[in-house]
């Protein structure tokens, strides 16, 4: 999972109380697995990858693809897989689908075009409480398989300078309120769950621990400006963030702050993906860098396409790139 700067600039573009409309389906094309693919996930059986133009496949051997379908035409940004029957994506237009048949057919939980806010990464705990993140501090919560969500203003990210203004707005004027935090937190691009305490990072160096599911969040003293679009956990253990320009940074789990990691290329890393005894930092211009917790190598693909996110699945990872899926390399 999830979502990356180079699929948010490609296309432009909440409440949960806010009617649905009747968006057109997703395009049935002849190669599906050969579009943009912003998102891959999998289970021991199951490959899911979400992209352009609502465009979901399905594939049991990770070879051939079959196109799902999608009640949705928007970019999905963000798959994630719980079990056969428990499948969420979301994308563009803070769209929200769900699969209960192994991604073979997703329907609509929620769709709101004209609050023009993507929706970048969605997670789940288990079958019935998730959550979906996404630009200008877009957070949501279901508690019931995504039957409904409700929205959340994390008051925690406001910068120091407008707290104050904030609050008196609420007081004062509660729809100009409304109106103003709309737009005030930064794009939340990814959210990591690990039991109780979640990581969230997300533009402008934002990095965030909740250890209380997401009611309360502390926020890392900024120690990069530039956007983080991946946080994952390292095979032993370390939580590693990664983003703009091939900026990435490490801490253990006892540390107070991050440690800034030797990446000489300067390609924007969109994805992290725990392989073998190392994590691979998957970037743009088809860059796979391999940090094992003290060095990092790097290789490229011939193709030189972005990528944007991977999984692995039978031995293999699957790569989710701007020109499709690939079977990158061998995980045993």
């Amino acid at each position: 999972m999830k979502f990356n700067q180079y699929a948010f600039c490609l296309m432009a573009a909440f409440s949960s109380y806010e009617a649905l409309s009747a968006p057109a389906t997703s395009l049935q094309v002849a190669k599906p697995h050969t579009t943009l693919f912003a998102d891959v996930d999998s289970t021991d059986n199951q490959v899911v990858a979400v992209g352009k133009f609502g465009t979901i496949v399905t594939s049991n051997d990770g070879q051939s693809w079959q196109q799902a379908e999608v009640p949705v035409q928007s970019l999905l940004t963000a798959v994630t897989i719980k079990s056969d029957k428990a499948a969420w994506a979301c994308g563009h237009d803070a769209t929200i689908v769900h699969s209960s048949d192994n991604g073979k057919t997703w329907q609509l939980q929620q769709h709101l075009p004209g609050q023009g806010k993507p929706c970048l990464d969605i997670e789940f705990i288990d079958e019935n409480t998730g959550f979906a993140i996404g630009a200008y501090g877009m957070f949501y919560k279901t508690d019931n398989g995504g039957q409904t969500w409700q929205s959340q203003f994390i008051s925690d990210f406001v910068h120091p300078d407008d707290k104050e203004y904030l609050e008196e707005l609420k007081q004062d004027d509660p729809e100009a309120y409304q109106d103003e935090i709309k737009f005030i937190l930064p794009h939340f691009n990814r959210l990591l769950i690990q039991d109780n305490v979640f990581y969230l990072v997300g533009e402008m160096g934002l990095v965030g621990k909740s250890e209380d599911k997401g009611i309360s969040w502390q926020k890392f003293e900024e120690f990069y400006p530039g956007s983080f679009f991946s946080v994952n956990e390292t095979p032993d253990g370390h939580i590693l963030v990664a983003g703009l320009r091939g900026n990435a940074f490490i801490k253990s789990q006892s540390d107070i702050g991050f440690t800034e990691i030797d990446i000489a290329k300067t390609a924007t890393i969109n994805s992290i993906l725990p392989f073998k005894d190392s994590s691979l930092l998957l970037a743009n211009s088809g860059l796979i860098h391999a940090f094992n917790g003290h060095q990092v190598t790097s290789e490229q693909l011939p193709s030189g396409h972005a990528i944007l996110s991977a999984t692995i699945f039978n031995n293999k990872v699957i790569m989710a790139t701007e020109k499709g899926l690939i079977t990158w390399g061998d995980s045993k």
